[in-house]
């Protein structure tokens, strides 16, 4: 049944996987040249598991067992392996079958048999649940729709890696076997099941990172000064409590103790007696390799590398980043960097600053992702100086800059701060994304929980920053800020808005409106910040002005009346400087009032956001900033590692930093959402109140505090939006398999003359005619290269008529003058042609056409494309100059719900011509929705279909007209998001 060319090794079906315990293998296609890797991982498995596996003893395999477990086609019969170090952990294959159960000769046949087989020492790592994923992708694209496996009754364990996988299937007992058999397409709960334990997996192979029970810093120098001993320095000073080791291949032979840190120092990290979980790398880029080797042979869990020399330096660091990656995932580590800066974790009981950092962050609800390690230098001080020390409204929980971003990403950090409680806003700053699908999808799911800010720079560039090897985007800009928006993600454009937006959201409930009561002892602050709300869209209430004098007792009572109005969601208070009777300022004029502020604030009920707007005032900002008087910090236990406190030596020096061990491991297969969700509850409702003495965020800008409240006002908007968030309708009239049949079809012959890997326009007929399949009827037009033509074609279709050219310059350029309507009759037809011609040009430039005339109504344009990066987006404009010369589209991510296109075709700027502006007739707007929804659906359906292209499409008081399509297709890539899971791979 194969061909020669299927039996080419078939290096796409190469991956890198996270596991569930957090540590990584690689899965890949078994190989002849793998015998003796073979041979060596099956003498290192049970004889149990051998029986499971055999049903019957079987301790070791023969020649032939060994020629046919290695040599595979590829098609009917398929092995893969989990690796680590380069060694097998773990194989799967299958065998196509028929409907008997023997080996399939006919083709056609499209079941296969499936076995696996895991040495024990990693049972119970998620190994067989990852190459079930994988074997199931192989299968699926070599015509392979249905799995049988065999399984013995006490192989429980096995049982449950098929019963947990989400496929539907069926169970029957006989002779004392378990036979399961499961179809491969996948489901929702498939996907969902996927999903859920890509997300704890991922989670958890940043949580060993954050919170190790050793780390050791190689390339401590022997004298103070140098990154190496800067960041040992830092780690210390942080009150770390695990164990520390320097390395140095320079330090004397038999270990040394470093002064005046007084911790242990060896020449390599295999000679450090005890196990190493993190290893932080400050040593020149040509001897990374060997250090990588080291940690790896030594089982060291994550790599930090500071060297640069990487991807930022050109092609030859390019490839030796490449390289660098490869091989600290064949030992299973995880990576940052290189050219990191480094990471910091919080936590009371980790208190971990593995980063050049010097001063080691105070303790909060803020999680923050940076990729440039300038910008997190910025982040961390300006965080500083607006709330420094542990429970301040600065403080955070987690940080991490991951330099050139080789490994562990964004997307990383959105799995782990998903359902981290201690986290109650994610903060990123992104210059690539490097699989935007993905991140999209993440951003989501995190954001329905708690706020998700994003600031990206590079936008307008086009092009990575060096050292990013990622795919290029092509969308523009505006379309991956649509697609943000879409997914809940709050944008902003500085470091600046990063912190403010963060400040607010972390300390603060999420409002349930946009209605903003503002007071204050000014005038004229109060202006500007009712000025700031309605240019940001809000609806601020009549200012409350207050005396100069206003004393905090005023200021308490003015802020109480404000919250308990049931008319406002929010207030801002602007407060100035006040003089006292002697005519000098009150001394505790900031601390007072700061306190008056959040007694009102705290006896709220409902809580609502309070944010403050200050001149001259840092006192107050300052005092609102700090954790109450009382040492009631706001910074409640973390989900981390609890360490031992035993403070007995360890056998390799190092002093009294007891380990910490890792939490148990998550043993469900559902996914799970949070058990809390601090920043609002995950139906969009306000938050339960803050603590007693809640922190309030102060800005020296009305603009800055207004915009801050008004990000957190339609985010807010989006939580409740989304707990509907509407459905992809089924069409009984859409012709799903016959649509398949033929983009199969035409695919194969446009092979014949074209590179259908990349898209290839099909011919007006064909495209018609795939698009009614979808019910997306396409308005005729006959082609007239002269007048009598021209005139048949008219009699054919009915008077009246239109009449236009296609050629690619005037294609949808009326104001050109190539369209003609409303032609009523023949001579009216031909006097419309010789205008045309003789003003245009000759009819075999003109290309003209007649078409019947629909109903007068808007004209727009629906697009839909595949962006190799950011997956299918569904597009709507108006068309004309709304949408090519102003940019005004509207964009959302395939497939498409009913509520995402009824907000599409309302978010443009020009849709009150839709609605009725200034006594225009309404359109159908119904009919629009139905159409973008179908071709969602025909764009989801068939990802062979990477381009549609609808203009215009006229929109008329009743019903729609497209009349000109055209539709692009191509061979549809491997989708990595769609797939089974595997970690990028630049």
């Amino acid at each position: 049944m194969q061909s020669p060319s299927d039996s080419v090794y078939p290096a796409h079906w190469e991956a890198d996987v996270v596991l569930r315990d957090g540590g990584t293998a690689r899965i890949r296609p078994i190989a002849p040249d793998d015998a003796q890797r073979l041979v060596s991982f099956y003498e290192q498995v049970s004889d149990e598991s051998k029986y499971y596996r055999f049903f019957a003893p079987y301790p070791r395999l023969s020649d032939r067992d060994v020629h046919r477990f290695t040599h595979h086609d590829y098609v009917d019969r398929v092995g893969l392996a989990a690796t680590v170090g380069g060694e097998f952990i773990a194989t799967v294959r299958y065998d196509r079958i028929d409907d008997r159960g023997r080996p399939a000769k006919e083709p056609g046949a499209d079941q296969a048999e499936v076995a696996f087989l895991v040495q024990d020492a990693h049972q119970g790592r998620g190994v067989a649940s990852a190459l079930l994923e994988h074997i199931a992708a192989v299968a699926r694209e070599r015509g392979i729709r249905r799995f049988a496996a065999e399984v013995l009754p006490a192989n429980t364990k096995m049982i449950k890696v098929f019963t947990d996988a989400g496929y539907t299937q069926q169970r029957t007992f006989e002779d004392g076997v378990v036979r399961l058999e499961f179809d491969l397409e996948p489901t929702e709960q498939s996907m969902a099941v996927m999903r859920g334990r890509e997300q704890r997996a991922e989670a958890r192979s940043v949580q060993r990172l954050l919170a190790p029970g050793s780390v050791a810093v190689i390339g401590t120098g022997r004298a103070p000064g140098g990154v190496g001993r800067s960041v040992l320095r830092n780690l210390l000073d942080s009150g770390y409590p695990g164990r520390v080791y320097a390395v140095n291949h320079a330090f004397p032979e038999g270990g040394a103790l470093l002064d005046p840190e007084g911790v242990p120092g060896h020449r390599s990290v295999p000679e450090i007696p005890e196990p190493v979980d993190l290893a932080v790398l400050a040593v020149p880029a040509a001897q990374v390799p060997d250090v990588v080797r080291d940690c790896g042979e030594h089982g060291v869990r994550g790599l930090v590398i500071l060297s640069s020399g990487y991807a930022e330096s050109g092609p030859e660091g390019r490839e030796r980043q490449r390289a660098l990656l490869r091989q600290a995932r064949s030992y299973g580590m995880r990576l940052i960097g290189p050219n990191a800066f480094g990471l910091v974790n919080t936590a009371p009981d980790v208190r971990l600053n593995a980063s050049l950092a010097p001063q080691m962050p105070g303790a909060g609800r803020i999680g923050l992702f940076t990729q440039s390690g300038a910008i997190g230098i910025a982040l961390l001080s300006g965080l500083h100086r607006r709330g420094p020390g542990d429970g301040s409204i600065a403080g955070i929980s987690t940080f991490l800059s991951a330099g050139n971003r080789a490994d562990l990403s964004g997307n990383d950090l959105l799995q782990y701060w998903y359902d981290d409680p201690a986290t109650d806003v994610a903060i990123l700053y992104l210059e690539s994304i490097g699989d935007p699908r993905k991140f999209m999808r993440l951003a989501r799911r995190t954001a329905a929980v708690k706020p998700v800010v994003v600031a990206k720079g590079a936008r307008h560039t086009g092009t990575a920053p060096l050292g990013h090897t990622v795919p290029t985007v092509r969308i523009p800009d505006s379309t991956v800020s649509a697609l943000m928006r879409q997914a809940g993600v709050i944008r902003v454009d500085t470091v600046t808005e990063l912190i403010d937006a963060g400040l607010l959201l972390a300390s603060q409930p999420l409002p349930d409106g946009p209605r903003v009561a503002i007071l204050g002892n000014s005038e004229s602050l109060a202006l500007l910040t009712y000025d700031a709300c309605l240019t940001e869209g809000l609806r601020p209430l009549r200012p409350h002005v207050l005396a100069a004098a206003a004393t905090p007792e005023d200021f308490r009572t003015a802020l109480s009346a404000a919250l308990a109005n049931g008319l406002c969601d929010a207030v801002v208070v602007t407060a100035i400087p006040w003089v006292g009777e002697e005519g000098v300022a009150s001394p505790g004029e900031g601390a007072d009032l700061a306190a008056a502020l959040r007694e009102a604030a705290s006896s709220a009920a409902p809580a609502k956001p309070v944010t403050v707007v200050h001149l001259a005032m840092d006192a107050l900002a300052d005092a609102l900033a700090a954790p109450p008087p009382s040492g009631d910090a706001l910074t409640p236990s973390r989900n981390v590692p609890q360490p031992s406190h035993d403070a007995s030596p360890s056998p390799g020096g190092a002093t009294t930093r007891p380990h910490a061990p890792a939490p148990p491991e998550d043993a469900t297969e559902a996914p799970q959402a949070p058990a809390t969700a601090p920043s609002g509850t995950p139906d969009g409702n306000a938050s339960p109140s803050p603590p007693t003495a809640p922190l309030i965020p102060a800005f020296p800008a009305a603009e800055r505090a207004v915009r801050s409240l008004a990000q957190a006002v339609r985010y807010a908007k989006w939580r409740r939006d989304t707990a509907d968030p509407g459905r992809v309708p089924e069409y009984e009239d859409i012709e799903e398999a016959a649509a398949g049949a033929d983009i199969d079809r035409l695919l194969d012959e446009l092979s014949r003359h074209a590179d259908i890997t990349r898209s290839v326009p099909l011919p007006a007929e064909d495209a018609h005619a795939l698009l009614a399949r979808y019910g997306i009827p396409v308005r005729p037009a006959h082609p007239a290269p002269d007048p009598d033509t021209a005139v048949r074609a008219a009699a054919r279709l009915g008077y009246p008529v239109a009449l236009k050219t296609t050629a690619p310059h005037l294609r949808h350029r009326p104001d050109l003058g190539g369209v003609r309507l409303d032609l009523t009759g023949e001579a009216e037809l031909r006097r419309a042609y010789a205008e045309l011609t003789d003003f245009l040009g000759k009819p075999e430039e003109l290309r003209p056409v007649v078409q019947p005339m629909v109903p007068r109504g808007v004209d727009t344009v629906v697009r839909a494309a595949i962006d190799p990066a950011a997956g299918a987006v569904l597009s709507f404009g108006l068309a004309g100059a709304p949408s090519q010369l102003l940019g005004d589209t509207a964009h959302r991510l395939i497939p498409a719900t009913d509520r995402d296109v009824a907000e599409q075709i309302r978010s443009i700027r020009t849709a009150p011509l839709l609605f009725g502006w200034r006594g225009s007739q309404p359109v159908d707007t119904a009919a629009l929705e139905d159409l973008l929804l179908r071709v969602s659906r025909l764009v989801d359906d068939h990802p062979e279909v990477v381009g549609v292209d609808l203009e215009p499409v006229v929109v008329a008081a009743h019903g729609l007209a497209v009349l000109d399509a055209t539709v692009r297709l191509a061979r549809p890539p491997a989708t990595t998001d769609l797939g089974p899971r595997r970690m990028p791979a630049y």
